[in-house]
């Protein structure tokens, strides 16, 4: 028979597991693109202090198409991604019975940027970016005039986003004409903030990533103006040309998934509810562009009605605008 200090020391032991279970269960996982990474971020800071810390969030930058490995693995509750999920990740979550509401969070103006003391390039065109970035330019294009004889004998030296991220697939299909169709001798990473540094330190430089990454280091970076191809008029990114839709082909939306899973944790559903409460003004505040309040309130329907699914059908499309999305979402 066991002697009561035995027993007292077991209900405590016990005491202290369902204590280590509970709090490991206050625990919110999202992953993905580092594009939203800002925004979520933000929303993820503010929860944490409106809940004292009771309940942890974790904000990895793996990409999107990282996010979703782990998401559709199961891994995560939500995935930040800069585009749609595509129909080999929805595939890779059916099989894994990982069922998901998409949210469209804000709209990105991707943004081409080169180092502040370049002087010569005040605009680029379409046909530009894709003579300078499509897979036949590899070890080949390798100065500037080779692109443009009104620009330097000087090398290019080029920065983008890795293959797992949904920017890296979207500037690719917008500017050469398919996804991941890209040179590949360039330096690639996850996180734009070695992009940054990298296009800084360099008068040859250029790069691309989420415009959040560009208003954080106007004075180290210059946007470039990219032509666009239907009015034939260079536009700089902005939250005013994002708005107006004229800053095409890089204009798009970004999102979050939510599982369906996940939702029923109430921590999750917090966390997310409070998201679509605060996102606007959050994303305002890290320099994207929110969507109209519909968008939020219609994220918050979805959860209730249990909107499982995508708009976009598995593929990404260039050159949405803010009032195209809302349509589609009001036919959701």
């Amino acid at each position: 028979m066991l002697n009561s200090k035995l027993v007292s020391a077991l209900a405590v032991a016990g005491v202290a597991l369902i204590g280590a279970q509970s709090a490991q269960a206050q625990v919110i996982k999202i992953d993905g693109s580092s594009t939203v990474y800002p925004i979520t971020e933000a929303v993820a800071e503010e929860f944490q202090k409106a809940k004292k810390n009771a309940i942890k969030v974790t904000v990895g930058i793996s990409g999107t198409g990282g996010g979703f490995k782990k998401f559709c693995r199961d891994e995560t509750d939500i995935s930040n991604a800069s585009r749609p999920i595509t129909k080999a990740e929805m595939d890779l979550c059916k099989t894994a019975g990982v069922e998901y509401i998409e949210m469209p969070v804000a709209f990105d103006a991707l943004t081409v940027v080169v180092n502040p003391k370049n002087a010569f390039l005040k605009q680029a065109t379409v046909a530009e970016m894709k003579a300078l970035w499509e897979p036949a330019a590899q070890g080949k294009v390798m100065k500037w005039n080779q692109i443009n004889p009104a620009w330097p004998d000087a090398p290019v030296k080029l920065f983008g986003a890795g293959a797992d991220s949904g920017t890296f697939e979207y500037f690719t299909e917008a500017m050469v004409g398919k996804a991941k169709s890209s040179r590949g001798d360039y330096t690639a990473s996850e996180d734009d903030n070695v992009l940054v540094q990298g296009v800084s330190r360099d008068v040859n430089a250029i790069g691309y990533f989420g415009y959040a990454y560009y208003a954080e280091n106007t004075g180290k970076l210059k946007a470039l103006p990219i032509v666009n191809p239907k009015t034939g008029k260079a536009v700089e990114p902005s939250a005013a040309n994002v708005e107006n839709g004229t800053y095409a082909p890089l204009s798009r939306p970004i999102f979050i998934y939510v599982k369906a899973k996940s939702l029923q944790k109430p921590e999750v559903k917090e966390f997310v509810e409070f998201y679509m409460k605060n996102g606007a003004a959050l994303t305002k505040e890290v320099k994207y562009v929110p969507l109209p309040a519909s968008a939020y309130t219609g994220n918050v329907e979805h959860i209730k009605k249990n909107k499982i699914g995508t708009v976009f059908g598995g593929h990404n499309e260039i050159g949405i605008t803010i009032e195209d999305l809302m349509k589609r979402e009001a036919k959701m």
